[in-house]
């Protein structure tokens, strides 16, 4: 066989191949979205599951669902979660790293404090800062998002919070943003 041969069988196999996945015992493989004008399709039976039986237990009466406690659920928080006394640790001891020029030492104990207090913007904040100092803007810039959004009403965070967006922002040559941040500020 010749070169060519060969290429043509594999042109052939390969076209089978692909024939082949196209489409199964000669139906289409189209599945309309909608069923054809005129379809009544037949009802669905749906049965009833029977309620469970209420368990009682020697120890507790039984409870109906009205007399229940209403489980809480997921709501906005006022406030963001309060720093711990080991994460505000660990961000003097960062401040201090930061003073130093030694910013990766400063990123890695900032991080251990956002591991120990991960819902409070104060971490976010200084992590925030740290990237500045590293100038990774667009990390600071995600970073004060995130604390932005767990500063939740709290005026002293937000305020803060945007402030440093808008240094951030002007940083990275974004005027608009930068004045947005400013203004929301301003609105506290």
């Amino acid at each position: 066989m010749t070169k060519a041969n060969y290429i043509t069988c594999g042109l052939l196999a390969g076209a089978l191949v692909l024939g082949g996945c196209a489409t199964s015992n000669g139906t289409s493989i189209y599945v309309p979205s909608a069923p054809a004008p005129g379809f009544d399709p037949p009802p669905a039976r749906v049965e009833p599951e029977p309620a469970p039986a209420p368990q009682t237990s020697p120890s507790r009466p039984a409870v109906s669902p009205a007399e229940r406690e209403p489980t809480p659920s997921p709501s906005y928080r006022d406030e963001g979660e309060t720093l711990s006394g080991a994460a505000a640790s660990l961000i003097r001891q960062a401040d201090s790293l930061l003073a130093q020029g030694n910013v990766p030492a400063a990123i890695g104990q900032l991080e251990r404090a956002q591991r120990i207090s991960p819902r409070s913007p104060e971490v976010y904040f200084k992590l925030s800062e740290a990237y500045v100092a590293a100038n990774n803007l667009g990390a600071a810039e995600q970073f004060t998002l995130k604390g932005l959004s767990l500063a939740g009403s709290n005026v002293r965070m937000q305020r803060t919070g945007w402030l440093l967006l808008a240094d951030i922002r002007r940083a990275r040559g974004n005027v608009a943003g930068a004045n947005q941040a400013e203004a929301r500020a301003s609105s506290l």
